[in-house]
């Protein structure tokens, strides 16, 4: 059966009239929890020593902290955004609101290591219920022009979440002091997502009609994609650059190439047969879809070790508190916030050389932050940092959400949360992978010349080290970013040579 049919058999998507102001609310809830899920995915990472002092957990409990969250997050996005574009988007979002918010009170009230872990990774569940709905209404309620707007704000705000979460853990950390200062990171999800959960029951509006067939969900291409996924994420969620990491753990990559091809092969087959897959691997051949694809995952493989880096060099290197590396980051959130806003606005007509601009500011930035903390003394680097900061969140602002509409821009609306959600992952991996690189790089260094050199200059190797694995990612997203734009402009010449030749023959 051709991908056409295959795509018919899905439920149709509903035509609601939602007035503007009603849209821009049910905008408003969506990018207020999304930003509440990717604030998790760095407010934590401060906690570690409470945690760790408060209830006596080692270095792979801590670990499993962190990656755990986004293993499951991952896990569940692309099966969540399939039955999001199948079933209901609002139901599923719902759900997951609930879930998170639920696992999020059990964290705060976790009396061991065990029970706090648990639950952690339940968050990640819920986050990866919760956010394919997100970029699916987004998809779906807005068009043209406007959909560039509404994914410049979601970019600004997920930009903000991203760079405040460090900030934010920090002063819980400060006002609840070691031994409660994690708890509070939990508790404050909790009247975030009560308040959340009223919103979305008020306001979101329901986006599917029942059609009378039930659709499957694919369990067998489910439980391959997840072993797929696992086996990929796995070995490098858990590198920490310790000697101590177990090498074994990289044959994992094996049972990935070959569940990957067991994947690819049951997927063609089910759609084969007439089946709606969990992947249509059609999408892939959208091109403005594949390249912003590739552009974002490798892009989250650099911007989330960027923070990390520049945060363990500001506390370990230069011992500030959690709470004053974390405000490094704030030079970041707001340029990034105004020029995501400015970009969505501008997507529309200026295209993929604002995302080429972009990547190209925070490249110089990266480089700037690696020169102020060789060559700066260490009273003067968090302000320079924070200086410095300031360049990449302006670029960074222009690369994230024009990235995200021009990926989505040609991808059916039927398709707009599977899409959404396969990006996503895609930021997972990039982020698991480009995370575990830079740490690998960093502690090595440490490790091999602390007690030969003075520590300042052990730090500044390892600083430099490690980001220089944060340039070749920009770089290679820059890459990416110019043969989208070379394809584009071929597109165009073709488009008007065509014209000018229906020109010239005149009518027929």
């Amino acid at each position: 059966m051709s991908a056409d049919s295959t795509a018919s058999s899905q439920p149709r998507t509903t035509d609601i009239p939602l007035t503007n102001a009603a849209r821009w609310r049910a905008f408003a809830v969506a990018a207020g929890v999304a930003a509440i899920t990717i604030l998790d995915l760095s407010k934590v990472n401060v906690a570690l020593p409470s945690i760790e002092q408060a209830l006596g957990a080692g270095s792979t409990e801590l670990q499993l902290i962190v990656s755990g969250y986004v293993l499951t997050f991952g896990l569940f996005l692309v099966p969540m955004g399939r039955l999001g574009d199948q079933r209901s988007r609002r139901a599923l979002f719902l759900v997951g609101l609930i879930l998170f918010t639920l696992s999020s009170l059990a964290c705060a009230l976790a009396p061991n290591i065990i029970v706090l872990m648990v639950f952690r990774l339940l968050q990640g569940v819920a986050a990866g219920i919760q956010m394919p709905q997100v970029l699916g209404l987004i998809q779906q309620i807005f068009q043209g022009a406007e959909r560039g707007r509404a994914f410049g704000l979601f970019g600004a705000t997920i930009g903000l979440a991203t760079a405040f979460g460090p900030t934010l853990g920090g002063l819980m950390i400060a006002l609840g002091g070691p031994d409660d200062g994690w708890r509070w990171i939990f508790w404050m999800n909790v009247p975030l997502g009560i308040a959340a959960i009223a919103a979305a029951v008020w306001v979101l509006p329901t986006t599917r009609v029942p059609t009378g067939r039930r659709i499957a969900l694919d369990p067998v291409g489910v439980i391959l994609f997840g072993i797929t996924v696992l086996a990929l994420m796995w070995p490098f969620l858990f590198t920490t650059g310790s000697p101590d990491d177990d090498p074994r753990r990289w044959w994992l990559l094996t049972v990935f190439l070959v569940f990957a091809a067991l994947f690819v092969a049951w997927e063609r087959r089910y759609a084969a047969r007439g089946h709606a897959p969990l992947i249509p691997f059609t999408l892939f051949r959208i091109a403005s879809y594949r390249n912003g694809t590739l552009l974002a995952t490798s892009y989250f493989a650099a911007l989330p070790a960027l923070f990390l880096l520049t945060t363990l060099y500001l506390q370990t290197g230069l011992e500030l508190e959690p709470v004053f590396a974390g405000m490094v980051t704030i030079g970041f959130a707001l340029p990034s916030a105004l020029a995501s806003w400015v970009g969505g606005n501008l997507v529309t007509r200026i295209g993929r050389p604002l995302v080429v601009g972009g990547l190209i500011m925070v490249l110089v930035s990266a480089v700037g932050l690696v020169i102020v903390a060789v060559f700066a003394s260490p009273e003067l680097t968090p302000w320079l940092m924070g200086t410095v900061m300031i360049l990449g969140g302006l670029g960074g602002g222009l690369v994230i959400s024009p990235n995200q509409t021009l990926a989505l821009a040609d991808v059916p609306v039927s398709e707009g949360g599977l899409a959404g959600s396969v990006g996503q992952l895609g930021q997972r991996i990039g982020t698991a992978v480009g995370t575990a690189v830079a740490l690998a790089l960093f502690y090595a260094t440490i490790y091999r010349e602390t007690g030969s050199r003075d520590s300042l200059v052990v730090y500044h190797d390892a600083y430099l080290i490690g980001m220089s694995s944060v340039a070749v990612f920009i770089a290679l997203s820059f890459i990416v970013s110019i043969v989208d734009l070379s394809r584009r402009r071929a597109a165009a010449r073709d488009a008007e040579s065509d014209e000018s030749d229906e020109h010239r023959a005149g009518p027929t």
